[in-house]
């Protein structure tokens, strides 16, 4: 399964809600401000740190870039991917979940 977050974890809490949810094996993807709990030295680090154990936690690399931030900014195992990676994560799951 993928979950996709797209709102700041400073804002709402869906970033701690999808990790809860997201089961061994899932896909995540933040986006747009969603992108704010893939940056270290933040409250979220080792709460996301902890769910990289058990899935894998991607960013879309043109929301990273658009707020200023570079992939020195993310927490170690967090992977960038571009529009078309983000398309090759819908499709290689066959559900979306997201985290409003």
């Amino acid at each position: 399964m993928l979950h996709t977050v797209n709102k700041s974890p400073f804002e709402k809490n869906s970033l701690s809600t999808c990790l809860s949810f997201a089961c061994q094996g899932s896909d995540v993807l933040l986006f747009e401000d969603g992108i704010y709990g893939a940056l270290k030295g933040t409250q979220f680090e080792s709460e996301v740190t902890e769910a990289l154990k058990k899935c894998q936690i991607y960013v879309l690399e043109a929301d990273l870039r658009t707020r200023g931030m570079r992939k020195e900014n993310l927490i170690d195992g967090i992977k960038m991917v571009d529009y078309g990676g983000f398309v090759d994560l819908t499709v290689n799951n066959n559900t979306v979940q997201a985290w409003l």
